[in-house]
């Protein structure tokens, strides 16, 4: 397999949206988008069962690829953060078959379905531990009364900490919004953390701003989708954002080489 080694750093491109989404601007085609990321140079993929199953060849043995193991309600029925159910949909041996290169699942600290998530991403640490299969978990905190702000750097902080408690390998989280306060996240969890893009930011800048700004608080790398493939020009972002996690480029330079790609 051709696994990102624990401690490297990384940009990942998160591909498994359509999932809850549905139809998603940008992941219309999805073979089309995976060759443009790839081709400019994306570390690895983190998407669904069925992304894996029919684009086998474009992923498997190219790339690192994180298969996501579980999953919610669609946005049809619940809001995103606000779920009442999660469930373990695939099995480690499921990720297995595919010969993906590790698997992904949620850790939602704070919501309804906190313990719920908990339990699977326990169960399937213990799945994974025969072959050190890397387990990542995009721990994240839920907007409730005891966590009136998800972006609280402590309530981040907290959701990465006990992600390594419960034995993954590597976290992917939210962005605090400046590097000292996420120095806290990365200085209290060991594990490579990851972050997190969210929706789609306003510019192609304020997004490259807040991987430097990561990178800069001791994060090892990006999970994004939306802020790469509903981008005009994907694989000019990919190329920027290389630069910084991988060059230390500052944003401006990062600009400039992705768009002379």
């Amino acid at each position: 397999m051709s696994r990102i080694a624990i401690g490297d750093s990384a940009l990942v491109v998160a591909m498994d949206h359509a999932r809850t989404l549905g139809v998603v601007p940008g992941l219309e085609d999805v073979g089309a988008t995976l060759d443009r990321v790839l081709a400019a140079g994306a570390d690895g993929i983190m998407t669904s069962y069925g992304v894996i199953k029919h684009f086998h060849g474009r992923l498997i043995g190219r790339v690192p690829t994180f298969l996501r193991l579980d999953g919610g309600p669609s946005i049809y029925r619940e809001d995103w953060l606000q779920y009442t159910e999660w469930s373990l949909l695939h099995t480690v041996e499921d990720a297995r078959r595919l010969g993906v290169d590790g698997v992904c699942l949620m850790g939602f600290l704070g919501g309804e379905i906190e313990m719920r998530t908990y339990e699977i991403v326990a169960r399937v640490v213990g799945d994974c531990a025969s072959d050190g299969l890397p387990v990542m978990v995009e721990a994240l905190p839920c907007p409730t009364d005891r966590i009136p702000d998800p972006s609280d750097p402590k309530a981040i902080a907290a959701a990465s900490r006990i992600a390594f408690e419960l034995g993954a390998d590597i976290v992917k989280t939210y962005y605090t919004g400046d590097p000292e306060t996420f120095r806290h996240v990365t200085e209290t969890c060991p594990l490579p953390v990851l972050i997190a893009g969210g929706v789609r930011m306003d510019t192609t800048q304020a997004a490259l701003e807040v991987v430097h700004g990561a990178i800069a608080g001791g994060g090892k790398g990006v999970v994004f989708g939306r802020n790469i493939w509903q981008d005009d020009d994907p694989a000019a972002v990919v190329r920027a954002m290389r630069a910084i996690i991988h060059d230390g480029a500052s944003v401006a330079d990062a600009m400039t080489i992705g768009r002379s790609g």
